[in-house]
Order: structure tokens, then sequence, then C-alpha cells
């Protein structure tokens, strides 16, 4: 498998609902650091998996609607607690409909999977891995 992986950072504001949460559900800030990882079973002819100055493009437009911004305030997350797991899943998406409309300049049906990878610090990070298959 062959992979290609493009980086980039958010800064936003939020809060969580639930005690097990503790002290994060007061109003918090977070700096996160975004990887996306696109992978192949093999190169296509070109001798890439994608293009990454258009897989990085992506990304950023994608991460630009939630950076410097207060989660809690956006209609797309209106009753969800906006954990690093529900934001990986949310990038997932908006990345994965970039690449379904053929936008990498690889045919999406050559793509096997996309992750995300969301780092909160050195320490922690979580991810979301699925199948590009339309």
């Amino acid at each position: 498998m062959h992979a290609v992986e493009v980086r980039d950072h958010i800064m936003i504001a939020h809060s969580f609902k639930g005690d097990v949460f503790g002290p994060a559900q007061a109003l918090h800030g977070a700096t996160f650091v975004i990887d996306v990882a696109f992978l192949a079973e093999s190169l296509d002819a070109n001798g890439i998996v994608i293009d990454i100055g258009r897989a990085h493009e992506t990304l950023k437009a994608v991460l630009a609607p939630l950076n410097y911004k207060n989660l809690d305030e956006l209609p797309e997350f209106a009753g969800q607690n906006t954990t690093t797991e529900v934001l990986t899943r949310h990038i997932f998406e908006q990345v994965a409909a970039a690449v379904r409309a053929d936008e990498l300049g690889r045919p999406a049906a050559e793509i096997a999977s996309v992750r995300v990878t969301i780092s909160e610090s050195h320490v922690a990070r979580a991810w979301y891995e699925a199948p590009i298959a339309a």
C-alpha cells in the first residue's frame, strides 16, 4: 500500500457536555494538527498516489470554515460534542467528497482509503479511516 500524507492545523474553541469531560465542559481553546493520508494499492502512470499540491489545497479548504471558530456556534455541529473523534469524521467526509469528485489528480476508484488524524498534543491523537468506494 502506498500513501501520501498532507498536514495543516486549526485553532478552535469549544466546550463539551457531560461529566466525563470534567473541566473541558467549560469553553476552552485548542490547536489541532490534522494529517490526511491517501492510500492506494499502486502508483499511477505518473508514479504518484495523488497530486500532493491538490491534496494540500483540499485540506486547507476543508479546514478554513473551522479555523478560529467556536465550534459550539457552527450549525453542522449543533447538538454534538465536537470531540477529536467527531472532528476526524467530519473532515474525512469533506475530503472524501473531493476525492470522489476526482479533484486530486487521480480517479477516485484508484484510491483505496483516506485516513484523517488529529493530534491534540504531542501525546494524544485520534483518527478515522474508511474506504473511498463510492
